[in-house]
């Protein structure tokens, strides 16, 4: 059972990697900078936990809160570039963190052993739930708990004035900006919320791992955390789980016995379900077929 737990735990975390950068693409804005939010919550939440000796809650809210501030001082560079070039300048910001961790060295002697960051060697023995006697399974509902209330609260902002706003700016800037509807305060808050919402997930990461690295915040994780949002489809929160269920559940898990054959199968099964649902695979044909399933005439 530990490995369906621990399957849950990954879709888990992909989860709310996904909706954080669900946020900001719902403004127009594609950006490659989460894994680096991503790794913020990572680093300095196993930092209190290890070396400060927090709880595992106010170390979350505490480096998630950081990682959204990164994030809204990237932000307001950000609005000055559209398109390709913030696809670039936030690859390039990523990679700044990331390399910042690769040189980042801050140890402590710890009962009788050196615990903290070591650059290159990554950061070891965050052992905040083995050693609080948490199972793999209280882990697993740990996350779907958090899960569940950031999904609870994108839905509700995709139901308020604030996800209409959002979809305004996204949809047409100039319409958006000609209704009175702040551009800045817009994108700059959606850069924000993403960030909280990656230093979540980096944060919960680095403690299930046990074990992080300058290496587990690349380009790739960066990929998948946009590529989520865009094949579940951005009419619906929802849609990012299924793409993860879809991605890591199927594509990396189920087919893991194809060995390197599964990499030729998930470009190509990747492809064909953009041409099947080119709106994400949740879209709004697939939301009023759900809602026709379960309304009476």
């Amino acid at each position: 059972m530990d490995f369906f737990f621990g399957l849950l735990q990954i879709i888990g975390v992909h989860t709310i990697l996904g909706l954080s950068a669900y946020v900001v693409l719902q403004t127009g804005q594609v950006t490659l900078a989460q894994a680096g939010f991503f790794s913020i919550g990572a680093y300095v939440s196993a930092m209190l936990t290890v070396l400060a000796g927090w709880h595992i809650i106010p170390a979350l809210l505490v480096s998630a809160t950081l990682a959204g501030i990164v994030a809204g001082i990237v932000g307001f560079p950000a609005l000055r570039i559209k398109g390709l070039m913030l696809v670039v300048a936030t690859i390039a910001f990523g990679e700044f963190i990331r390399l910042f961790w690769f040189n980042f060295d801050y140890q402590i002697a710890k009962e009788g052993i050196t615990v903290g960051p070591q650059g290159g060697e990554g950061f070891k023995q965050i052992r905040f739930f083995p050693e609080n006697g948490w199972s793999t399974l209280d882990v697993a509902i740990f996350i779907w708990v958090i899960v569940a209330l950031v999904m609870l609260a994108l839905w509700w902002t995709d139901r308020s004035r604030a996800g209409a706003v959002l979809r305004a700016v996204g949809e047409d800037e100039l319409a958006a900006q000609s209704v009175g509807i702040n551009l800045t305060a817009v994108k700059v808050g959606a850069f924000a919320a993403g960030g909280f919402i990656a230093g979540i997930g980096g944060a919960i990461y680095a403690h299930y791992t046990t074990h992080i690295e300058h290496l587990n915040f690349g380009v790739m994780l960066a990929t998948f955390a946009i590529a989520y949002p865009i094949l579940g489809g951005l009419r619906n929160v929802f849609g990012t789980l299924v793409a993860v269920i879809f991605i890591q559940g199927i594509l990396v898990e189920g087919l893991r016995f194809m060995g390197d054959w599964r990499n030729l199968l998930f470009g190509a099964l990747i492809v064909l379900a953009m041409n099947i649902q080119p709106r994400g695979l949740i879209d709004e044909r697939s939301v009023k077929l759900v809602r026709g399933l379960f309304t009476r005439n």
